[in-house]
């Protein structure tokens, strides 16, 4: 009875085993196939995001040839518009080359406004390199007098750029105001009667604390019509500040010679080469209203303007 239990028991295990087999390679077909579903899915998102990354790519190119189109149409139209009929076509080359000359000018003068020195001086480097070359048509006389107007005008921009802008000082000197009537319309220790004001024109403390508040807002509009370089904007809003605080100023004004000594103007060697509106305040900020009003006056009669270049000017005239 052994002897025939053997077999019947090694053909069990057999069948098992095979049976196991069988069960892990069925698991390994659907382990394959999840996994090639599994590919076939990150092929296909990948393929995805390159083709909208591409498409987008596509459209940014397109963006940029069609505005750099715009501009060059708009630069064609431009010399087109400045250039006269040519007489000859040696003088009409010249022609050409002496409105490019204003169009890359009028170009410096914008940096300037922008306040940017650095690229303003590079660009006029870059004229005086163009003026240097063979290809050069504009007669020679009035090239040495381009060549030398634009070596002024870089000294001078190089001087100026070692200064703080006037757009600054006027910043410097508005921030003063306010923290002037910041502490005056929140000080502790205020005497209604140091602004020299009467019993008929004395006003409340409530109504005297409302009108400083709005100067003050009248003020930081001010200073972010300077930070635009938005000379009218800029000078509207102190107008408009003088008119609010006007109800605060007492009858006896500050004397003009002592107000304008709030006001010093820098004697440094560069003086020369610095527009007469370039004017900075004392470290001393005012004590009352009435300087307050003076320096208002004061910050609008020297409102930054912008000064042409010397080579703007020269070509101007050559015209």
């Amino acid at each position: 009875m052994s002897t025939e239990l053997e077999p019947s028991s090694d053909t069990l295990a057999a069948v098992q085993q095979r049976r196991q087999a069988s069960i892990l390679l069925l698991r390994l077909q659907w382990l394959f196939i999840l996994l090639l579903i599994i590919a076939l899915a990150w092929l296909y998102v990948s393929q995805q995001r390159f083709q909208n990354q591409i498409n987008e790519r596509l459209h940014s190119n397109e963006q940029v040839v069609s505005r750099l189109n715009e501009m060059d149409d708009r630069l064609f139209a431009i010399s087109q518009q400045s250039l006269p009929e040519p007489r000859s076509q040696a003088g009409s080359q010249a022609q050409n080359q002496l409105d490019l000359l204003r169009i890359q000018i009028q170009a410096a003068d914008r940096l300037l406004a922008d306040n940017n020195h650095s690229a303003a001086i590079d660009l006029l480097r870059g004229l005086q390199w163009q003026l240097s070359q063979s290809n050069n048509e504009i007669a020679p006389t009035l090239t040495i007098v381009i060549k030398q107007s634009l070596a002024e005008d870089i000294e001078r921009l190089q001087a100026q750029s070692n200064q703080p802008s006037p757009w600054q000082l006027q910043n410097l000197a508005m921030q003063d105001i306010q923290e002037f009537l910041h502490s005056t319309n929140y000080g502790n220790s205020i005497d209604a009667r140091n602004d020299g004001r009467d019993s008929t024109t004395r006003i409340t403390v409530t109504n005297r604390q409302l009108i400083i508040h709005e100067v003050i807002m009248t003020l930081n509009l001010a200073m972010q019509a300077s930070n635009m370089r938005e000379k009218e904007q800029l000078t509207s809003y102190l107008q408009q500040a003088q008119k609010q605080l006007q109800v605060l100023v007492p009858n006896t004004s500050l004397p003009k010679d002592k107000a304008h000594a709030k006001f010093a103007t820098p004697s440094t060697d560069t003086d020369k080469h610095t527009t007469g509106h370039q004017k900075s305040l004392t470290k001393e900020a005012p004590h009352n209203i009435s300087e307050v009003m003076v320096w208002l006056d004061e910050l609008i009669a020297n409102a930054p303007a912008a000064t042409p270049l010397l080579t703007t000017q020269m070509l101007d005239k050559s015209r």
